[in-house]
């Protein structure tokens, strides 16, 4: 049987980490050439997967070979034509009038495909655009609509917490985020202050929200009515991370842990 050395990949800075397969070992920011589904890619080698709990190798795509000067030259190449085939895109789509923003393009390390992600409120028809493409460049034309979160990544920007922000700077994979979330940490639902620059939830929020459902748990919410030694109250107040909370006794804030309550109802 085959030795294969498992590596993850990566063809942007940050961006998504893919596992690829190989007969030769590969230093670690080495860059290499991987066979993919839309055809070679220039990447970078940016881990190294122990494959002893490895299910399925021989799905995984393959690396080629580490990447010669001779690639490289040619990838600094398909990056100047890419930025010059954004510009040809962009123009085309002013002319046909569609509703659209293009963002970035890409071609393959092979040259078979020309990848184009864009931004749309709604669903385009591009089938024109898509023909008058391949009939400039001659390859395959793949025109990707994309999410604000990928946008934001593309874009980059500052957080409100004055760092890059997460997607555009260690973020590999950006994982789903909900409401539900922002209530368990206990934030105000205000979107000014729990959106992104993407106007969506930001992803920093589930960092610690393992964390805060832990601590959370057994805490009374907020209105709801405890006993504490001195006499029942309503919650006001809940400090989750701390697992305290503040009941009104008689007019009266009383700051309570979770272990002084001696019971609670409704």
């Amino acid at each position: 049987m085959d030795r294969y050395y498992i590596y993850g990949v990566n063809f942007k800075d940050n961006g998504k980490i893919y596992n690829f397969k190989s007969k030769i070992r590969c230093p670690i920011n080495v860059t290499v050439i991987t066979e993919t589904e839309k055809g070679l890619q220039f990447g970078k080698v940016v881990s190294y997967i122990k494959n002893d709990n490895t299910k399925n190798i021989d799905e995984l795509k393959d690396i080629i070979r580490i990447s010669t000067k001779r690639d490289y030259e040619e990838h600094l190449r398909n990056l100047k034509d890419a930025n010059l085939a954004l510009k040809q895109c962009r123009e085309l789509v002013k002319e046909l009038g569609l509703e659209m923003k293009v963002i970035n393009a890409n071609f393959t390390f092979d040259r078979k495909q020309l990848i184009f992600n864009f931004l749309a409120d709604e669903r385009i028809d591009f089938r024109e655009l898509a023909r008058r493409l391949a009939a400039i460049y001659r390859t395959r034309i793949e025109l990707r609509q994309i999410g604000a979160r990928d946008k934001a990544r593309e874009i980059g920007g500052v957080g409100t917490c004055g760092q890059k922000i997460c997607c555009a700077n260690f973020l590999n994979h950006i994982d789903s985020v909900s409401m539900n979330m922002a209530k368990n940490q206990g934030l105000a639902l205000n979107p000014s202050k729990i959106n992104g620059l993407c106007g969506r939830l930001l992803c920093c929020l589930t960092y610690e929200d393992e964390e805060y459902l832990r601590c959370n748990e057994g805490l009374p919410s907020i209105g709801e009515t405890v006993k504490t030694e001195k006499g029942e109250g309503q919650v006001v107040n809940v400090d989750i991370l701390n697992r305290s909370f503040k009941v009104l006794v008689n007019n009266e804030k009383v700051e309570v842990t979770l272990g002084d309550i001696s019971g609670s109802s409704k």
